[in-house]
């Protein structure tokens, strides 16, 4: 009687099988990953557009994440005798209002709709644009003046901010070059505070600091930069 041959792989050959197999493995959990990683959703992200040629700033735009951080980027003059320059910061934006930004945006729909008030009687006053981005949202609305309560106010925010980031600019530049001009650009911030028409103080403290501590400035300029350190302060807490 004949024997059956048992038939068994060789060990050249089970190697082969299980590293193919390994690397099957391997490759559909990169491919997994991969996919998780294409749908999973980004950080959402509100920015505000403001452009006027016929004004100085002439553009910016400022970019505020769910995270707080902010994203500045200005191009105007920093005299009115300069050329037109790009200025760019980034800084963290207070809790009250990165919760005010994303409250406004989600009461504005994201946008989605028309928000311009469409009256050509009114007055030009900048062309703007409002977007709003996440992972599976991206909806953009341009205006000159909106009569949506929640885009309201977050154009006035915004300008605000722009105008307490470009004072930063301003009194970076004379605290190098023009020392004797940071009394009056100060006072000029100082009373803008005051009467609650800046917004985000603390991000442009480091300036302030730095004004502070530098022993060469004088007393005056160096008691109104502290002043408004501590304003900004107080308002970031709200």
């Amino acid at each position: 009687m004949k024997r059956a041959l048992a038939i068994t792989a060789s060990p050249v050959r089970r190697i082969s099988i299980g590293l193919v197999a390994r690397m099957g493995l391997l490759a559909m959990s990169a491919m997994s990953a991969a996919s998780m990683s294409q749908q999973a959703p980004s950080t959402p992200v509100v920015t505000f557009t403001f452009d006027f040629p016929q004004s100085d700033p002439a553009h910016y735009s400022i970019a505020v994440d769910a995270t707080g951080h902010a994203r500045f980027e200005c191009t105007g003059k920093i005299t009115q005798d300069s050329e037109d320059q790009t200025y760019r910061t980034e800084f963290e934006v207070s809790p009250g209002n990165r919760e005010r930004i994303f409250d406004w945006t989600k009461r504005a729909q994201y946008f989605a709709g028309k928000v311009d008030a469409g009256n050509r009687k009114l007055a030009f006053t900048g062309a703007k644009i409002l977007s709003y981005q996440d992972g599976t949202r991206s909806s953009t609305a341009k205006y000159n003046y909106s009569n949506v309560a929640p885009v309201h106010q977050l154009t006035v925010l915004f300008q605000d901010m722009a105008g307490t980031l470009e004072y930063g600019h301003r009194l970076a530049y004379y605290h190098r070059y023009q020392k004797l001009a940071l009394d009056e650009e100060l006072k000029h911030m100082e009373t803008q505070a005051k009467n609650n028409e800046l917004s985000e103080i603390q991000g442009v403290a480091p300036v302030l600091r730095e004004i502070v501590e530098d022993t060469s400035v004088i007393n005056v300029v160096r008691a109104r930069a502290k002043e408004l350190i501590e304003i900004g302060a107080a308002a970031a807490a709200r």
